[in-house]
């Protein structure tokens, strides 16, 4: 499993890898989890996570407090840990943990694309904006007149550039579907970032393209579920799927042909690491897709702890710490809005 990595590795990064196993150990466990749906108040929960690693960023909020707040916090906590870990990385680390967050710089720039659309506030749309996507320019992005002038920003000031210049034209800002053109830029995206991980070698490559190959085939799928009954042609739709994936390439013929989800389902059926999430669904409770994906998702993440020498820990944190968040954020509006019989339909736990 290990090639030469364990020589060489702990020389540039062995630091960083037992900062991020030490954030790792500081996730709410179901212990936390069962503590939290017991709160009959949202200051019942700011004060169940005062004792956990979110305590120092909650203790000082007054009450009332609202989930927006509880949220935001518990995200700047991703957002310091992540800083710090980028800011004592070397080269291809820090180029690592820079892929990993190009993907909230895409759902960032699209969002701001959108807004210039319609024409709404500047500081509105920033504030909208997830902090781990963002860079130094894009307050510039906002005052953009027109589409020609925003098209020219992207390329110029973002490290998205390659994406927009090889696949969009000013011309598709204006006319394309905001959705087409997220997932085309996520796309090129995907591709790139794992083929920079194959280029690393070693346990990373293996794991990273595990976890890489999940995703893009989540994508898949879900563009897929999305498409049914728009105007999306199935050639138009198999354009935004990745050259990638376990689905790759039988997968995605089938899944450009689907008229519905039983079809949906058959194909995805025929890979047998989905198969098994699938055998969990009844006939028609496809609503309850989204839940086991994570729950797939966060399993792997998991799993990527039990290695070392490899920078796939680094990305299986930020994705634990995202669904810790969306927990967190699910418990408190079930409190908040006195459906505390729901929180369990809602947590994916981690361990």
């Amino acid at each position: 499993m290990y090639g030469f990595e364990m020589m060489s590795f702990n020389i540039k990064d062995g630091f960083l890898e037992s900062i991020v196993r030490g954030h790792r150990s500081g996730l709410l466990t179901v212990a936390d989890y069962n503590n939290l749906s017991q709160c009959e108040t949202l200051d019942d929960i700011k004060l169940n996570l005062t004792s956990t690693d979110y305590g120092a960023y909650l203790v000082n909020e007054a009450s009332p407090i609202y989930t927006a707040t509880i949220v935001e916090k518990c995200t700047q906590k991703l957002v310091n840990d992540w800083n710090y870990m980028r800011t004592q990385a070397d080269e291809k680390l820090a180029t690592f943990m820079d892929y990993c967050t190009y993907g909230h710089m895409i759902d960032n720039v699209v969002l701001i694309v959108t807004g210039t659309l319609h024409e709404r506030d500047v500081q509105e749309l920033l504030d909208k904006c997830h902090p781990l996507g963002m860079f130094d320019s894009i307050a510039t992005l906002a005052v953009a007149q027109n589409m020609r002038e925003l098209f020219r920003l992207v390329l110029v000031d973002t490290p998205l550039a390659p994406y927009f210049s090889e696949n969009l034209t000013h011309e598709d800002l204006d006319e394309m579907n905001i959705e087409i053109m997220r997932n085309t830029l996520y796309k090129a995206y995907l591709d790139d970032f794992a083929a920079y991980c194959q280029s690393l070698g070693g346990a990373t490559a293996e794991i990273m393209g595990d976890m890489l190959a999940f995703e893009t085939d989540r994508r898949a799928l879900n563009i897929t579920l999305n498409s049914i009954g728009t105007e999306l042609t199935r050639e138009d739709r198999k354009k935004l799927y990745s050259n990638f994936g376990l689905l790759y390439p039988h997968g995605h013929n089938e899944l450009a042909m689907a008229e519905d989800f039983d079809q949906i389902r058959s194909a995805m059926e025929k890979v047998p690491a989905y198969s098994g999430i699938f055998s969990k669904l009844g006939y028609g409770e496809s609503q309850m897709l989204d839940k086991l994906l994570y729950e797939e998702e966060v399993k792997k993440c998991v799993d990527c702890f039990e290695q070392q020498f490899h920078y796939g820990v680094f990305y299986a944190y930020m994705k634990l710490r995202e669904q810790e968040i969306r927990n967190v954020m699910w418990v408190s509006e079930c409190v908040a809005q006195d459906q505390k019989g729901r929180i369990a339909d809602g947590i994916v736990y981690l361990f």
